[in-house]
């Protein structure tokens, strides 16, 4: 109960979003229809879930769900790929900050080495 309350919470600030941005207006009864057919949805993905022996929803559970939807497949798509790509762009920078860091570590070990060389022939 808790859950559909916070599904249908979601839903109006998001429909109040759109009502916003595209100057429109959401009754209450759309609202509450978006909303019961979004935690339907929600269950079927759940049961999908289960039947594939998993635990987590992925993309392409989405996909498989809005299959009926040519425009909403083509959209969950486009934004999985957004999604990804940025992803990638991320970890990506990371791998750098890594690298350049193990870089920059490695040279002042270097250099101890070369001081700490020099010391000992000092000493001899």
């Amino acid at each position: 109960q808790r859950l559909k309350a916070a599904v249908h919470y979601t839903v109006g600030c998001l429909c109040q979003d759109v009502a916003e941005d595209k100057d429109v207006q959401f009754s209450k009864q759309t609202i509450a229809a978006i909303s019961e057919v979004t935690f339907r949805q929600c269950g079927v993905l759940l049961i999908l879930c289960r039947h594939a022996k998993r635990s987590t929803v992925t993309t392409e559970d989405v996909k498989l769900l809005a299959r009926r939807s040519n425009s909403l497949l083509k959209y969950i798509t486009q934004k999985s790929e957004e999604l990804a790509s940025s992803n990638m762009e991320q970890k990506e920078k990371k791998k750098k900050k890594k690298s350049s860091a193990a870089k920059g570590g490695r040279a002042s070990g270097e250099q101890e080495a070369a001081v700490s060389e020099s010391e000992d022939g000092n000493m001899a």
